[in-house]
């Protein structure tokens, strides 16, 4: 199950989606039962971005059929109060692997955001000199705010910022892919061109939803989230995941981390049979916050992962 990724030895393929497991919060909440059993090989922090960021108006969240529409707006404390305040939590983040055995030091990979090179540039640089980070993530494919969203649907523009900010780190350099652009995988190409170590996809699906009608009103609804627009995810997006993985996966030589509705060992298991190296978990951990492990698990035993997920998982 142990894997090598990047120059990272990990204890198996499995890792979270940026913004989906509150390392942090689910500390508090589970103590020693978190860090005897951490549900991740590698842990992917929340976007970060130079500013503070108070994050879109609620309402956040809608409940899709077979999934989750988000318009969260990446709420964070800003390049400084990572570094002073959550750096040194999610540093101290470990697990033991094997009963008996010492507890080991998970991994930790920071996603960061910026609207233009220059902003990239100022986060990188910092990331840099913090040994507590073993990789960067970029993200250039949120759908939910305008930053990243053009340089990461257009190739040309992805391989001059991978390439703007590529001399400033020695450390992984993760390009985290729009899944919202006419060819996915030609953007990968401009991100491997231009130096990164990896690619991960799909992020969200821009999506929306609207008020239920009032028959005794006006007609029409008016839209439900405070950010107007959101990202879809969960199993309604697994069979796009799939095919834009395999795409990718197709097209470059980096290894690639795919992620898209992932409910078992057996969703995992499709991913790394079409290309990817890695898999990363973010709507299944809404409602099972141990679904790593579990999936993790059953890529150990395959016998525990084939069974279709219930209609309740689905949901």
């Amino acid at each position: 199950m142990s894997v090598s990724f990047c120059g990272l030895e990990l204890a198996h393929p499995i890792l979270n989606g940026s913004g989906t497991f509150d390392a942090i919060a689910a500390n508090k909440a589970f103590a020693d039962d978190l860090r005897d059993a951490f549900p991740f090989a590698a842990y992917v922090s929340k976007t970060i971005t130079l500013e503070p960021r108070a994050g879109n108006p609620p309402p956040r969240l809608w409940e899709a059929a077979a999934g989750l529409i988000n318009s969260i707006g990446l709420p964070n404390k800003g390049l400084q109060g990572y570094l002073a305040e959550d750096l040194p939590q999610l540093a101290g983040l470990t697990t033991v692997r094997e009963p008996g055995a010492e507890p080991q030091t998970v991994p930790l990979i920071t996603n960061v955001m910026g609207s233009t090179a220059h902003e990239f540039s100022a986060l990188v640089e910092a990331c840099e000199t913090r040994e507590e980070i073993a990789a960067l993530e970029l993200n250039v494919s949120c759908p939910n705010v305008k930053t990243g969203l053009d340089i990461g649907a257009d190739p040309l523009q992805l391989e001059q910022l991978v390439r703007a900010v590529r001399p400033l780190t020695r450390k992984p350099l993760i390009i985290k892919l729009t899944p919202n652009t006419a060819d996915v995988a030609a953007c990968a190409q401009g991100a491997q061109e231009g130096g990164a170590d990896a690619v991960s996809l799909i992020n969200t699906l821009r999506a929306m939803s609207l008020t239920p009608v009032d028959p005794s009103g006006p007609a029409g609804g008016r839209a439900w989230l405070g950010g107007r627009t959101g990202g879809l995810s969960g199993p309604a997006i697994r069979a796009v995941a799939l095919a834009q993985v395999a795409a990718v996966a197709a097209r470059v030589a980096v290894p690639v981390i795919g992620m898209g509705g992932v409910q078992s060992g057996a969703h995992a298991r499709e991913l790394l049979d079409v290309g990817a190296t890695l898999v990363a978990v973010g709507t299944e951990s809404f409602r099972d916050p141990a679904a790593g492990a579990r999936i993790a698990r059953e890529l150990g035993d395959p016998a525990r992962g084939e069974a279709a997920p219930s209609e309740e998982s689905a949901r």
